[in-house]
């Protein structure tokens, strides 16, 4: 039964604790009915927008935590949620404007990286570089700044330094992506085998990685081992029958190509 005299502390403590423990129901319900008697109480509408926003109900989060901004304007944790909401609704200038009144209030390197993921997410490719950079150089270590550096590197064909940018990302643990996108740059610096690694790294973690798939068997081909590329193929066709044109295109193309005149045998292969 609720306590009518439970004080909007009282109500965030046990939402928090409903929130941490799996329960996100009941802590939108808690913050619910204290909104109901306190219409508008920051910490209340602070914390049901962070529910709202961990069941991808963007719409409705973002106006709780508009409601905490404007009646709490100094918290930087508000603005940075406020940023984050903006940003997955792709709302750049919204959630750019929230970073920089955290960064004013509590310049901490989290609200660095999330504006860098915003200059980076709006295609603002050299700002985003430039605040990549600016972390990096902060913090040498910093994984998803030498990644995304790497990245970038590369779309400007700038090869030798996404190399090296995005091995040093490597260096620890990294997901698929960043394993995918150095298969990507060694496969253009034409080092094959480093490539099929950096390949079978990202489909160890991301077995689903059917591009992953594709591309380890284009440089097994081009490193002349084509029963080894035919088997990648084969896990490209099982993951996505779809990538049947790439992979046909692959095998016909390569300096180490074979020639099918046959689609309906090279599905048979391919669905060995």
């Amino acid at each position: 039964m609720r306590n009518m005299s439970e004080s909007a502390e009282d109500i965030v403590r046990r939402a928090t604790a409903a929130f941490n423990a799996g329960r996100r129901d009941e802590a939108r319900q808690l913050c619910e009915q204290g909104l109901s008697r306190a219409p508008g109480e920051p910490m209340l509408s602070h914390l049901l927008a962070a529910v709202l926003f961990s069941t991808n109900d963007l719409e409705a989060a973002r106006g709780h935590i508009e409601t905490s901004v404007a009646r709490r304007p100094g918290n930087a944790a508000a603005h940075l949620l406020a940023a984050r909401i903006a940003r997955a609704q792709k709302d750049f200038d919204a959630a750019l404007a929230h970073l920089d009144r955290t960064i004013a209030i509590a310049p901490q390197r989290e609200a660095f990286v999330e504006k860098a993921r915003t200059l980076d997410q709006a295609g603002l490719k050299p700002q985003a570089r430039e605040a990549w950079q600016a972390i990096l150089k902060v913090v040498p270590q910093h994984q998803e700044a030498a990644s995304r550096l790497g990245r970038l590197a590369f779309e400007d064909r700038d090869y030798s330094a996404a190399a090296s940018l995005l091995e040093r990302a490597t260096a620890g643990e990294a997901p698929a992506s960043t394993w995918f996108d150095l298969g990507l740059v060694r496969q253009d610096l034409r080092d094959y085998a480093a490539a099929a690694t950096a390949y079978r790294k990202a489909i160890e973690i991301k077995p689903d990685h059917a591009e992953a798939a594709l591309n380890l068997g284009i440089v097994l081909q081009e490193a002349g081992d084509p029963d080894a590329a035919m088997e990648a193929y084969r896990t490209a066709y099982r993951l996505r029958p779809n990538m049947f044109g790439s992979i046909a295109m692959a095998l016909t193309s390569a300096s180490h190509g074979r020639l099918w005149l046959d689609e309906t045998a090279l599905r048979r292969s391919l669905s060995f």
